[in-house]
């Protein structure tokens, strides 16, 4: 039998924002969210900036709190927070089109259904990085991942009942989209957002993708997220994620 929230038909998102000194693009991305009318809320869990995220954030009227530095925990924290039906994780350079929200709660109609993604482009890619679509599709398919950039969304008491967004520095999407699948299905919801390829430009294409391999093959081998932070931290450099 389906629990009593998966048979009822979700209307309102609550937009979690992970930021660490992200005042040069966080604007933008606020003003997209704002044109999503399904939006109910905009919390932005900031890890310790020092450039004025935080006070831009809440000039924009979103909520503000703060959290231990890493990705998974800032989430978990905003997360906690969340008073919309659906909890969507979006990373501080992802931009929703006005469209997300809806086709977003359109994948919820689907029995058993628990989270989704979006489709995913990058914004002017340099040409080692096109063909995104597709691996989105690939991925999705042959190993049921949304990655962190996708904008995942979730319903909140599924997100509640697999205990909330994994508290590890690294690697939360990967281990959040795994207990999901045990919960439910996932979805590729009919939008597109676009995020940036700054982190490609800043460190260079093959040099990214080697460390964004790297990440994933150590993790699969049995290091830990917490002793791959260390590691790329150390390194001077935090991985983004896959294409």
């Amino acid at each position: 039998m389906l629990a009593s929230y998966m048979t009822t038909f979700p209307k309102t998102i609550s937009a979690i924002i992970p930021t660490v000194n992200e005042v040069a693009i966080l604007r933008e991305t606020v003003r997209r969210l704002r044109l999503v009318p399904e939006i109910c809320e905009i919390i932005v869990s900031d890890g310790g900036s020092s450039d004025g995220t935080a006070a831009l954030a809440a000039e924009m009227g979103c909520k503000v709190i703060s959290a231990p530095l890493g990705r998974g925990r800032q989430m978990r924290r905003g997360a906690e927070l969340a008073g919309g039906d659906v909890v969507m994780l979006v990373h501080a350079d992802t931009w929703l089109p006005a469209e997300a929200g809806r086709a977003a709660l359109a994948i919820f109609r689907e029995e058993g259904v628990v989270a989704g993604g979006f489709w995913k482009e990058f914004r002017d890619p340099p040409i080692l990085m096109r063909g995104c679509l597709i691996k989105n599709w690939l991925r999705f398919r042959v190993a049921g991942r949304i990655l962190g950039d996708q904008a995942m969304f979730i319903r909140r008491e599924v997100l509640e009942r697999i205990g909330g967004v994994p508290d590890v520095a690294l690697m939360e999407e990967f281990i959040l989209c795994r207990a999901l699948w045990k919960a439910g299905s996932l979805k590729l919801a009919k939008a597109t957002v676009t995020t940036s390829a700054r982190r490609f430009r800043q460190r260079g294409v093959l040099r990214t993708y080697a460390l964004m391999w790297s990440v994933m093959l150590r993790y699969e081998l049995g290091e830990t997220p917490e002793q791959l932070s260390r590691r790329y931290r150390q390194c001077g450099q935090a991985p983004k994620e896959t294409t």
